[in-house]
């Protein structure tokens, strides 16, 4: 079992980064149709997400919860201009889930953005939404945050369920890099990001119980950090993690004094928004995992105090 102290350093070093770095949340309203508004979108998706989860699990320190609640109220304020690029993403791209995606745990922690919301309610109606290809853990994924939403997911998460990768539990010694990525968000979202889980299926707990420590070795050893914080953060999800010890000791040694965390062995060099654009993912990754295993640790110690 790994020591709360380095969890909980793990994560209030990277926040101190992200809030440090915080004008990387950018978006580039005048880029190349070409190459698209939206793609710009997904790491302030992704830090809502994280800021709602470290809410959520109410172990963070006092300035992590400010620092939190500051990022959020920036990149709402200042980068979405208080939900208006959304809305603009939705027209440039009607049919893309992307900004209702992004605008979900806005709304959920007391933002609001009400012409969004409407686009997001015609959108589901429409078969073209429901049509759109997507991979089979993006289209589970859309289905939970339709239910959050309070939208009748299309299809149902179920159905959705049964295309995955890792609802079929394949051979556990194929997974590669994409695979491993599509497990790790197929659990975030059976079990809303940590929040629930018992949203695991049986077989699909015993058999990531059986394989993941397997998998956190080989990603140790290739210091795969991105990736490997995320399998982190699917052991926090289990119904009895382990938080194993030399992945997470391994995993803190990789993150730098400032608090970021390279995404493949060292840190890159180079252009600051490059670099930014390069490690902000797993640098989310680790506050993300930090938060949950450091939950997990003082649930595990109040249950050992009263037994």
């Amino acid at each position: 079992m790994t020591a709360t102290r380095l969890t909980h350093t793990v994560g209030a070093r990277a926040l101190e980064w992200l809030w440090a770095h915080r004008d990387g949340f950018r978006l580039e309203p005048d880029v190349d149709p070409e190459v698209g508004l939206l793609q710009r979108f997904k790491p302030i998706g992704e830090l809502a997400l994280i800021c709602k989860v470290l809410f959520r699990e109410g172990v963070a320190g006092s300035r992590q919860t400010q620092l939190a609640r500051q990022l959020l109220d920036h990149v709402w304020r200042e980068t979405l201009d208080g939900g208006r690029m959304l809305v603009r993403g939705q027209r440039t791209e009607p049919i893309s889930s992307i900004p209702f995606e992004v605008y979900l745990p806005f709304k959920e922690l007391g933002h609001s953005q009400p012409e969004l919301e409407r686009a997001a309610v015609l959108n589901h109606r429409l078969d073209s939404w429901a049509s759109f290809e997507r991979t089979p853990t993006r289209r589970l994924g859309l289905a939970a945050f339709q239910r959050r939403f309070g939208l009748t997911p299309r299809p149902a998460e179920a159905e959705a369920l049964t295309q995955t990768w890792l609802a079929r539990t394949p051979e556990p010694w194929t997974v590669e890099g994409h695979i491993a990525y599509d497990i790790t968000h197929a659990v975030f979202h059976l079990t809303d990001w940590g929040e629930n889980p018992a949203g695991l299926p049986p077989h699909v707990a015993d058999y990531l119980t059986a394989w993941l420590p397997a998998w956190l070795d080989d990603w140790t050893d290739l210091e795969r950090w991105d990736l490997l914080g995320e399998l982190l953060v699917v052991d926090a999800c289990l119904p009895e993690p382990t938080l194993d010890e030399r992945a997470w000791e391994a995993f803190a040694a990789a993150q730098q004094p400032d608090g970021a965390m390279p995404a493949i062995r060292r840190m890159p060099e180079g252009d600051p928004d490059e670099v930014f654009d390069t490690v902000y993912h797993p640098t989310l990754v680790a506050a993300f995992a930090a938060t949950l295993a450091t939950s997990r640790s003082f649930t595990a110690l109040a249950h050992t105090a009263t037994s």
